[in-house]
């Protein structure tokens, strides 16, 4: 699997509608699962909301989304980052470099889904997202 680069958009209790959106805009295919099915709810407010969702185009576009969950701030324009996902040792390397001088906010380390994740503001304040496939 190549390494991939792309926009994750956070929402306040909009992301089904707005990947809804954003499917009829660009074509493709949605995945979604939400706080209840990862077993990663912070209360009955949050449960149906999405902890990802993932849409593939045709035109090989990819764009991740997520509901903010209760108890996590919401700061329309900071409520974007990017996202870089694949299986290689390469993004570890990303990971490392990208976190000089800026801010752990994960680290990197084995999640619930099984893969690797971390997340880092780097030192020119862009929010990063790593996950390395298990």
């Amino acid at each position: 699997m190549a390494s991939r680069l792309n926009p994750y958009i956070q929402f306040q209790n909009e992301a089904r509608a707005a990947m809804e959106f954003y499917q009829g805009v660009f074509g493709g295919d949605v995945s979604s699962n939400t706080f209840k099915e990862f077993g990663a709810s912070h209360g009955p407010d949050d449960e149906d909301l999405l902890m990802h969702s993932q849409l593939e185009t045709p035109s090989g576009f990819t764009l991740m989304a997520a509901d903010t969950p209760q108890g996590m701030s919401y700061n329309p324009g900071e409520n974007i980052a990017i996202s870089l996902s694949g299986d290689g040792e390469e993004l570890r390397g990303y990971y490392t470099k990208l976190s000089d001088g800026g801010k752990v906010t994960v680290p990197l380390e084995k999640q619930m889904w099984g893969d690797e994740f971390g997340m880092v503001t780097d030192k020119f304040g862009i929010n990063w997202m790593v996950n390395i496939a298990g």
